[in-house]
């Protein structure tokens, strides 16, 4: 129903429900343009090995110490133990969505099961193309830039907790998860720079370029309706 006009005529109609307003996509937007203006500005520096990136490399050096458990906190992001923990919540998610009767159900699922493909189809030509070579640890060889297992946990566990929130009414629940996420992700950054695997810059980028991708997804992720308030 349109409300009238201040001098008579129609009014505009009401905001469609789950779609974002422009007021709603401001923040968000602001955050993605700065995501991506930093991944732009670190990867120059890297190409063209500009003062950030041979600073990054000092750092590095007083950072690395190599030993099993810091490589055991970087497998946190391959695709062996980050990609089964999405497959879950996705699978959970779809279910609760389609018992509840939510019209494309499938849709939050197969959004964060696309963006999870498109990782590699984006981090692999990147790492192709720029070339970094890899901390004195690794030995010759380049490949490093950006770090791919920062970009699968980012998506895996950033997509999986996107998914997830809307459906937790608890809030110890929901900040459970989101402190979860957060603590998966340092854990995996840790591990790489500590170990010896990347570059300090390489896990930034990544968390600039995955962090953007995000925020698309998060765009895209709708809330259950009133009608279909998720169970505690």
């Amino acid at each position: 129903m349109r409300r009238p006009g201040l001098i008579g005529r129609p009014g505009t109609p009401p905001p469609v429900p789950g779609w974002p307003t422009s007021r709603s996509l401001r923040s968000p937007l602001s955050a993605l343009t700065l995501a991506v203006v930093l991944f732009a500005l670190i990867t120059w520096q890297v190409a063209v090995h500009g003062p950030l990136a041979r600073a990054d490399e000092r750092l590095s050096g007083s950072l690395v110490h190599p030993s099993r458990g810091w490589a055991l906190l970087a497998d946190l992001g391959s695709i062996v133990v980050a990609v089964p923990v999405l497959v879950v919540v996705l699978v959970y998610v779809g279910l609760r969505a389609r018992r509840a009767g939510t019209e494309r159900w499938w849709r939050e699922p197969v959004g964060a099961a696309v963006l999870m493909a498109a990782v590699p189809a984006i981090v692999v030509p990147m790492k192709e193309l720029v070339a970094r070579s890899g901390p004195p640890v690794m030995g010759p060889g380049t490949g490093f830039y950006p770090s791919g297992h920062t970009a699968t946990a980012v998506v895996a566990y950033g997509s999986a907790t996107l998914l997830l929130l809307p459906w937790l009414r608890r809030t110890y629940a929901r900040r459970l998860v989101l402190i979860g996420c957060l603590a998966l992700n340092a854990a995996v950054a840790v591990g790489l720079v500590v170990r010896g695997y990347h570059w300090p810059l390489d896990v930034v980028a990544s968390w600039c370029l995955c962090g953007a991708l995000l925020i698309l997804l998060r765009l895209f992720v709708r809330r259950p309706s009133p009608s279909h308030s998720p169970s505690p």
